[in-house]
């Protein structure tokens, strides 16, 4: 029925949450242990970029602890009290590192500035052995996490944090080899900044996504006007009001409408086909695919007779 309606096969169910603790515990646990031999290595050499960027290390352990506990908890089963069990956690979390990551790399900034001004002494042979350490550690948590990467936004900002540290370690890498080959101390200060204007524009955008998802804005990529503009070119309807749609998780869009429809309708059993080319329509003819809809069905009447309170257009 109507116009211009070629949906093509549905897409598949999503949003089922995966599991990936086993990951999140690899990249803690080698996360945990760069902190271990950075604060060692910190005592050592006495180095302050070393003992900088343990401090940035234990941020990032802390979250990937959070990422990890979060992937726990949204694979608990819903029910009655939670009907969406603890699928949104993973955005909290993700919401959470995120203001980890913009904390540390404003620290970045401003503590790089100041070193341009007052470089610290660096011994740069224990440096570069400590940078490699850390290096090589969060290449083997990256590579872990890289894969999975785009399922979530915990497992997102999981990767983030490692990304980060081992941009963290690169930097004291370069500072280390520019320090020893030609003593400028400022080298530690330049990499700390340069780190800082990578770490803060992901993190700013992570954090403006997960807000968004939190304050139930329309997912990305859906056009309510469009899904709107769609459902009346079927034929019978009337009018679409109160149309709302957010994200409760990672590929889990929602969304809810009222369709009027003609009234012979509910009299000849066309209703129910009516809220299946619906439910087919914003399942399979957007960019985002909405499995999870729910339509209220209603004559002119009915529509007439609701309270202007909570009456959307």
């Amino acid at each position: 029925m109507g116009a211009g309606h070629n949906h093509g096969p549905a897409a598949s169910e999503t949003g089922h949450p995966g599991d990936f603790r086993k990951k999140l515990w690899i990249a803690f646990s080698i996360t945990a242990t760069i902190v271990v031999a950075q604060a060692i290595g910190s005592v050592i050499t006495g180095s302050l970029a070393l003992l900088t960027d343990t401090a940035h290390a234990i941020t990032d352990a802390v979250g990937l602890l959070v990422a990890l506990i979060a992937g726990t908890l949204m694979l608990k089963p819903a029910n009655s009290k939670r009907t969406w069990g603890f699928r949104r956690i993973e955005v909290i979390a993700a919401l959470g590192q995120s203001a980890l990551l913009l904390v540390v790399g404003t620290y970045a900034a401003i503590e790089g500035i100041r070193r341009l001004f007052e470089p610290p002494e660096v011994p740069a042979s224990e440096l570069l052995i400590f940078g490699i350490i850390g290096l090589v550690a969060n290449i083997i948590a990256i590579t872990i996490l890289a894969s999975s990467r785009g399922s979530n936004f915990n497992m997102r900002a999981a990767f983030l944090e490692v990304l980060n540290d081992a941009l963290g370690s690169l930097g004291v890498i370069i500072a280390a080899i520019v320090i020893s080959t030609t003593g400028f101390m400022q080298a530690d200060a330049i990499a700390g900044l340069f780190i800082a204007t990578l770490i803060v524009p992901r993190a700013f955008k992570l954090m403006r996504e997960t807000t968004g998802v939190l304050m139930e804005f329309t997912p990305k990529g859906l056009d309510l006007d469009k899904v709107r503009s769609h459902i009346l070119e079927l034929d019978h309807v009337q009018d679409v009001h109160d149309l709302h749609a957010s994200t409760v998780a990672t590929g889990l869009p929602t969304l809810t409408a009222h369709v009027v429809v003609d009234d012979e309708c509910f009299t000849d059993g066309h209703a129910a086909q009516m809220l299946q080319e619906i439910k087919d329509c914003v399942a399979g003819h957007f960019e985002v695919s909405v499995h999870h809809a729910t339509f209220q069905i209603e004559t002119e009447h009915i529509a007439e007779h609701e309270p202007e309170v909570s009456k959307h257009d």
